[in-house]
């Protein structure tokens, strides 16, 4: 994060002593909210970045680190089957773990998976022994992004996960929520303009599909009762490859009586608002 960012690590009452003499001559400042987090190991990050990539790499960078007798392990650690690169004469170490060994090539070989440490169980000595003589490192060191300060705010950094694609979705998804209530409770506003546009238009085409009142737009809709089959020829037409099914549709649909075709043809959806 060079150039990107500073970390500072340092001891929790020198860093509130400088917060607090800063707001001697700063009083009010909102950075006084810091002064409940300076609690336990904690350090800050300052940058003027932008804040999804610098948690990335905060939480991305991490050490390798061994099992060390007494320490609380975080994690399940399993040991994998195979050659372990140790003579015959320690298969002590496997048998007081409980674990099943042959002798292969000259060397101790595991035969099964083993589940050698349990998360949130203390690390033993026989367990911290196999680990370091295997060359295995379970555990990691590294940054944990608890809280993210931005301009007087404190936030949980699972925040930072929110893009602007989820913010959309999530307006337009209250939108169409209220206009569906405000169609239910008959309150016309802007969220439900459309819908009623639509509505009204659904309404005149029926109007004029079945009385002699006639505007322009309904004149494709007229057209689709005269000669249904001219539509349903088009669409295979222009699909490529469904000659012969578009010929059987247009026949059977020409034999049919005009009025069975409901409302218009399901052009605008269900048949059942007309």
């Amino acid at each position: 994060m060079r150039g990107k960012a500073e970390v500072l690590m340092g001891k929790n009452t020198t860093i509130r002593k400088v917060i607090k003499d800063f707001l001697k001559k700063n009083e009010g400042h909102p950075i006084e909210q810091l002064l409940a987090y300076m609690v336990g190991n904690v350090g800050l990050v300052f940058t003027n970045g932008e804040l999804p990539k610098i948690r990335d790499a905060i939480i991305g960078n991490k050490v390798p680190a061994p099992a060390r007798v007494g320490a609380v392990s975080p994690v399940d650690v399993f040991v994998e089957p195979g050659p372990t690169g140790c003579d015959p004469g320690q298969t002590a170490w496997f048998q007081a773990l409980n674990i099943p060994t042959k002798i292969n090539k000259g060397q101790i070989e595991m035969i099964s998976r083993v589940h050698l440490i349990h998360e949130g169980a203390k690390v033993g000595d026989s367990q911290a022994a196999l680990l370091q003589k295997l060359n295995i490192k379970p555990f990691s060191y590294g940054l944990v992004v608890q809280n993210v300060y931005d301009n007087g705010s404190i936030f949980d950094p699972a925040v930072l996960d929110i893009d602007e694609s989820s913010l959309l979705a999530k307006f337009f998804g209250g939108v169409s929520t209220f206009a569906a209530a405000s169609l239910g409770l008959g309150l016309p506003n802007k969220a439900t303009l459309v819908h009623s546009i639509n509505d009204a238009f659904k309404s005149l085409i029926a109007v004029a599909l079945g009385t002699d009142f006639k505007f322009p737009r309904a004149k494709k809709f007229e057209d689709f009762l005269a000669n249904p089959g001219a539509f349903a020829s088009a669409a295979p037409a222009a699909a490529g490859g469904a000659g012969p099914a578009a010929a059987k549709v247009e026949e059977k649909k020409e034999e049919e009586p005009e009025e069975e075709v409901g409302g218009a043809g399901g052009l605008f959806g269900d048949d059942e608002d007309w």
